[in-house]
């Protein structure tokens, strides 16, 4: 590397000495402490040599012109929390937050609320076949004299000119059909995780999203997040070598984590259109544990694969780039949540990807391949991080980001033999909020902000990162574009995951064929047989 006249007397072992003397780069550099020329001069010889770059955020465009005409179907626990994130808050969350007393000294949840962008959207219709829900739904969105049409139906909502785009925040067994029909009913399509149910409904959304030229969106707003921004810039500079495993880890331990809901008082086959409900799903006489607790029953949901596994499996995706696995194994069981539930609490997958290949600092042709592991507990709340490991550094991802070099790295090997780098010192650090506040009410809000699921920052500045993926959605059907987890993006995270919940329902090794585009290793009988063809 060569040095410009700024930079004179200031040698590689200094600039060395200098990376080893400072555990936290990036944004900490506000508070680093430099003292001196020579000092800042140093800082910026070792940001040369990394190369590394907070990432700026993705372009969008401006919110500007006629409103788009949204309907929500939906109302439930995510269902509230997408109003929100696009400017219509329930009276009783604004009233909640404000007389919270458990919450941290610095809370801006509320501020931050009132100072998010206006995303110029209008609330046209609302539809949930639980009246109390639809009814909570029409107070929220009803402003200035208008009030959002009801539906209990989501066809009839499909059917309404006015309706320009749909969010879709249903039980699982629900996202396909209505994202298949809104889409070829024109309509654009924010849809929740697990994008789909099933296989065959997978292939369909596949191919329905490919042939329509309306858009499509994924429920995964942690592509907003600052850190897994600048985390693709680390990938792409190679810091880390050769990545040959990545672990990633779903701990909860509570019985809200476990999914153990509240059941609304109100709820009856009065109140409730039952058979809206089920769908496709078996025939079953109305069950209120069903209705609200639908993630713990493979009829309406996905477990830990569809729910918590795609988060992980799509946060690492957006970083490495490597799709469907070529295998597919899952272990586990009910271990901790014995509540009648059929899903697993306790849950073990290992994804292959035996030609995987980012680039390499040794000999041509040595490395070769990577194996993803997802590990997860509804019984244990320790938080054991996701890790990207390569042979020259390992990465832990979180809503801020670690870079520590391995003891021994082909890259840094020199520079550890010197003592200039310490393995267990970081070379790299990064730290979006290192200029804001942050204020997490829980265990639970840690945990989601971690995965990058809350909120992220702008300018030092915190900003709900579901609002910021919603925005990159109305852009793209205002002003063109792409959006960052589009029908691509969400057909290898549905893949991927369905594959991980056939492997532990049926106990075998569960194939991908790249050419044929189908899960192998299944007979169709054994698909059938679990509700997963």
């Amino acid at each position: 590397m060569e040095h410009n006249q700024e930079n004179k007397g200031i040698g590689r072992r200094d600039i060395l000495k200098g990376l080893a003397a400072l555990p936290v780069l990036g944004a900490f550099f506000a508070s680093a402490g430099f003292k001196s020329a020579h000092d800042k001069r140093i800082r910026n010889s070792i940001l040369e040599e990394l190369n590394v770059k907070a990432a700026a955020p993705p372009p969008s465009g401006p919110m500007a012109g006629p409103p788009v005409n949204i309907g929500l179907i939906g109302f439930g626990i995510r269902g509230e929390q997408l109003t929100r994130a696009l400017g219509f808050a329930t009276p009783e969350w604004i009233e909640k937050i404000k007389t919270d007393t458990l919450a941290p000294p610095h809370d801006t949840r509320l501020q931050d609320y009132f100072d998010q962008e206006n995303l110029n959207i209008n609330i046209a219709g609302v539809c949930d076949i639980f009246d109390a829900h639809r009814d909570k739904a029409i107070e929220a969105t009803s402003r200035n004299g208008h009030t959002p049409k009801a539906f209990s139906d989501f066809r009839k909502m499909l059917e309404d000119p006015d309706i320009d785009a749909v969010v879709v925040a249903t039980p699982d067994h629900w996202h396909a059909p209505i994202a298949i029909a809104a889409l070829q009913a024109g309509k654009h399509v924010y849809v929740e995780k697990c994008m789909t149910h099933k296989l065959g409904e997978t292939y369909a959304l596949y191919e329905t999203a490919r042939n329509s030229k309306a858009i499509l969106q994924v429920g995964h707003q942690h592509r907003q997040t600052q850190s897994f921004l600048t985390a693709q810039d680390i990938i792409r500079k190679n810091v880390l070598g050769h990545v040959s495993l990545i672990q990633t880890n779903t701990n909860r331990n509570d019985d809200m984590g476990a999914w153990q809901y509240d059941i609304h008082p109100d709820a009856n086959p009065r109140t409730v259109d039952w058979q809206a409900f089920l769908g496709n799903a078996p025939e079953i006489p109305f069950n209120a544990e069903h209705l609200f607790r639908w993630r713990k029953y493979w009829a309406y949901g996905t477990g830990l694969a569809g729910d918590l596994l795609t988060h992980d499996f799509d946060r690492v995706n957006c970083l490495l780039n490597m799709g469907i696995p070529s295998a597919v194994t899952a272990s586990g069981g009910i271990y901790t949540h014995r509540d009648n539930r059929e899903v697993p609490d306790v849950f073990q997958v290992v994804m292959e990807y035996p030609d995987f290949f980012m680039g390499s600092s040794q000999a041509e042709g040595k490395e070769k391949g990577m194996t993803f592991l997802y590990s997860a507990s509804l019984g244990n709340q320790y938080d054991r991080g996701t890790l990207l490991m390569g042979h020259d550094g390992t990465m832990e991802l979180a809503q801020a980001l670690t870079v520590y070099a391995d003891p021994v790295s082909t890259r840094y090997l020199p520079m550890i033999e010197e003592g200039i780098i310490q393995p267990d010192v970081p070379i790299y650090a990064y730290d979006p909020s290192a200029e804001g506040i942050d204020a997490v009410t829980g265990a639970t809000a840690k945990y989601f902000a971690n995965k990058g699921l809350m909120y992220t920052y702008r300018d030092g500045k915190r900003v709900d990162s579901t609002l910021l993926h919603l925005r990159e959605w109305l852009s793209a059907i205002r002003n063109g574009g792409t959006v960052s987890a589009g029908i691509q993006q969400g057909f290898e995270e549905a893949i991927s995951a369905h594959m991980s919940t056939i492997s532990y329902r049926t106990g075998k090794r569960v194939g991908w064929d790249p050419v044929a585009q189908r899960v192998t290793g299944v007979e169709d009988s054994e698909l059938e047989a679990i509700g997963m063809a």
